[in-house]
């Protein structure tokens, strides 16, 4: 049996709302950890856009950088190291095929990511957008890409019911 195991990296983040957001992805998508480095991150005292409180199940570990030996340390052995940035040379996302564990490296929003960590990654990918987008989005199409490609993208109303808010008891009644 595959066990998956996925981590993300948040490389020195700036934006409390999109480390709060990257934590309620992390919940949606089943995220093992969050990791981050930096201080940026930390004299924010919460995380507002975490509305599911992800944070209290996944851990959201600071290291002191995503540098080639703390990546190493901070990841189950076996594990690909991703990088996720607009860098040249990259694979788009749409072609990539998803190690079964791996932890994704995403570069801070107003900056990119070290090229000493982008030389140590098995896999480079981008998001082939116009412009570049949030580092929050960007952590949820790739979460939904590894989704999508998986056999957990054939889920069913069990879900739906799992997941969706109280308020909402809207159904599918009439099929094409």
């Amino acid at each position: 049996m595959k066990k998956e195991f996925v981590s993300i990296g948040l490389t020195n983040p700036k934006s409390i709302s999109n480390v709060g957001s990257v934590m309620r992805a992390a919940g949606c998508y089943q995220v093992n950890q969050v990791l981050y480095s930096g201080q940026r991150y930390d004299r924010a005292s919460k995380m507002s856009t975490d509305t599911k409180k992800a944070s209290s199940s996944i851990p959201l570990i600071n290291i002191e950088s995503l540098g080639v030996t703390t990546m190493i340390e901070a990841v189950e052995e076996g594990t690909k190291i991703v990088c996720v940035d607009l860098i040249q040379g990259a694979t788009p996302l749409p072609h990539f095929i998803h190690p079964e564990k791996a932890l994704y490296i995403f570069g801070p929003e107003d900056g990119t990511i070290d090229q000493k960590v982008v030389d140590r990654a098995d896999y480079v990918v981008f998001v082939p957008t116009i412009g570049c987008m949030n580092l929050a989005a960007s952590v949820n199409v790739l979460l939904y890409d590894r989704l999508a490609k998986s056999d957990r993208a054939d889920a069913g109303d069990e879900l739906i019911r799992q997941s969706k808010d109280v308020n909402n008891n809207v159904k599918v009644r009439n099929s094409i």
